[in-house]
């Protein structure tokens, strides 16, 4: 592999982008809601690297607040030298230094780089647009980086040896076989043989037209009647029937692709499922990745691909997303992926991650904002992208201690909402205990607003406020109220008592125990008979009650609080800090 990393980039006008900065590690994840700017940011990357410039449109400018479009859209992307693992170093390697040539730039501490614009503007006199790269002589800081302006002389054509190629999010590869400017078709234009081994096939082609001619009595009277036409050419014509392609250039013509679990379920790619064919398309560009890398070293000259995928784990379960994403990842030079899924991001290194967030203010790239030490990363993909990779894709966050509370505050936001908890793009979360810091370092690192509903049971109070405290020092999180938020049950309760002191919600929970009691009976006369032991209970037994069947009663609480069979106002049945929850989210999400 040769050495370089597309490190930074940055867009400004362009489609919903008004100025961003992105740093991009060699595989890149990124994830955030729908139209949050994945697609534009992998379109702009073409833009400045591939071949997006002959598609441009009027519509491709931004529009500001004031309704008016910009006149030109600016794309940066900086080269710098790696080793290895990945991790920046000074100089270019040789092959890099001859192929950049001036282009090549160093800082003030003598770190390498090579950084190019790509500029679009409106053609007034020839009408369309046009669209100029140059090579930068420095690169700024983000905050003044369009006041440095490229010079004429800088101008530069595309670079060959850096190609981008891109992977639409619709992708067949059973019509990408017949087109001649597919990856497909090129992996196929660019099959070779040697003149010996050329003749060798075309014999055994031969020899199996004939075979095949002698052993079908249709075949054999179809030659014989179309031989009639020698009577039109005085005798000297012939005929010849080739049930397969007799040329070696003519077999990508009829080129085709089977795939099936064994020797005897075997079916064209027609026949298969768009998840099978879409994934065949993907590995056909990395075969002609390969293939080109192969060329390229062997006429020793330098070849960095940029690797770009929209949502390639479409229509594929989640096994089969998470070994795609190893394959991808495995990919000679770069790759920039968007993904709408917690299972191809979960397998992901966290620190791979970037979260596209668009708020009134524009577009923001969010990641995690301080290299952790390999334990804390062990912990986040332990605790978060291995088990609850939803987290990453939630417009808000709710955090408690533990699955009671997981499965009731959904159900509390629906009856006080007049949207659904989940229509929300929200999650909640039990954190297992009092394990807060590894949600809470992901999701605000990551610009997915969060909120603690605690326990206030024993010293759980005195523990989160520790742990906030630690990770606003640690980690460099403000943790504003613009982006986290933590309220407490009453003082000494843990959620069971929270809930029976809320005397209204007394018969919703007697209904739920005996629910979580009877569930596998359909004895009438035992089921009221239970009510009737149940609702005999004072708070105390029924709060021990509560927490015998912590993982049963509270699915049933959480249907008959969604029910509310009884009409009663939801302020009225709420824990207060459930509605203080609730309240701060809504005014995150402008609900």
């Amino acid at each position: 592999m040769l050495n370089i990393l597309v490190d930074t980039v940055r867009i400004s006008g362009f489609r919903g982008i008004k100025n961003l900065e992105m740093t991009l590690p060699r595989v890149t994840v990124l994830i955030g809601t729908n139209n949050s700017g994945k697609t534009s940011l992998l379109k702009a990357l073409q833009l400045a690297l591939g071949d997006y410039s002959r598609y441009i449109s009027e519509e491709d400018f931004f529009i500001g607040s004031d309704e008016k479009r910009v006149n030109e859209i600016n794309v940066d992307v900086r080269f710098v030298p790696v080793d290895n693992n990945g991790n920046r170093v000074a100089v270019f390697d040789d092959v890099w230094l001859t192929d950049f040539g001036d282009k090549i730039k160093a800082e003030a501490n003598g770190n390498q780089f090579m950084a190019l614009r790509t500029r679009v503007k409106p053609n007034d006199i020839k009408g369309g647009f046009e669209c100029t790269r140059f090579a930068m002589q420095t690169w700024p800081e983000f905050a003044v980086w369009l006041d440095e302006k490229p010079k004429e002389k800088d101008k530069i054509n595309k670079i060959i040896s850096t190609p981008f190629i891109s992977i639409e999010a619709q992708r067949d590869i059973h019509y990408e076989l017949k087109d001649k400017s597919s990856f497909a078709g090129k992996v196929l234009s660019g099959v070779e043989y040697q003149k010996e081994d050329i003749i060798e096939i075309e014999k055994l082609i031969n020899d199996l037209n004939l075979s095949a001619i002698e052993k079908s009595e249709a075949l054999k009277n179809f030659k014989t009647h179309l031989e009639q036409l020698n009577q039109s050419f005085q005798g000297a014509g012939n005929v010849e029937i080739t049930p397969f392609p007799k040329k070696i250039r003519d077999l990508s013509k009829h080129f085709s692709v089977h795939f099936g679990e064994n020797a005897n379920g075997v079916f064209s790619m027609e026949y298969h499922g768009m998840g099978t064919r879409s994934w065949a398309s993907m590995l056909t560009v990395k075969a002609f990745i390969e293939s080109a890398a192969a060329k390229h070293e062997e006429e020793v000259e330098p070849f960095f691909p940029i690797l770009a995928a929209e949502e390639p784990e479409a229509h594929l379960h989640p096994n089969a997303q998470k070994t795609l994403y190893q394959q991808l990842a495995d990919t000679k030079g770069q790759v920039i992926v968007s993904t709408h899924s917690p299972y191809f991001a979960a397998m992901a290194d966290i620190m791979d991650i970037r979260s596209l967030r668009k708020d009134a203010t524009g577009i923001t790239a969010m990641r995690l904002t301080k290299d952790y030490t390999a334990e804390e990363k062990k912990i986040l993909s332990r605790e978060i992208t291995s088990k609850r990779g939803e987290i990453l894709f939630a417009r808000a966050l709710i955090l408690c201690e533990g699955i009671t509370e997981e499965q009731i505050i959904p159900a509390f936001f629906d009856i006080c909402s007049d949207k659904s908890f989940f229509s929300l793009g929200l999650c909640c979360i039990n954190v297992g205990g009092k394990n807060y810091p590894p949600f809470i370092k992901l999701a605000c690192s990551l610009g997915i607003p969060t909120f603690i509903v605690s326990d206030n049971d024993g010293d759980t109070k005195t523990t989160v406020e520790a742990q906030i405290a630690k990770i606003k020092t640690d980690h460099g999180l403000g943790l504003g109220t613009d982006i986290f938020g933590v309220s407490y049950l009453a003082a000494g309760n843990d959620f069971e008592a929270e809930l029976m002191s809320i005397a209204l919600l007394r018969d919703e929970i007697i209904t739920a125990v005996v629910l979580s009691e009877t569930n596998a009976t359909i004895n009438a006369q035992y089921k009221a008979a239970k009510l009737t032991e149940v609702s005999a209970l004072n708070d105390v037994d029924l709060i021990a009650r509560m927490r015998g069947t912590k993982s049963s009663y509270s699915g049933f609480l959480a249907d008959v609080v969604r029910e509310n069979p009884n009409g009663k106002a939801p302020e009225t049945i709420t824990p207060a800090a459930i509605t203080a929850a609730l309240t701060q989210i809504k005014t995150w999400l402008v609900v």
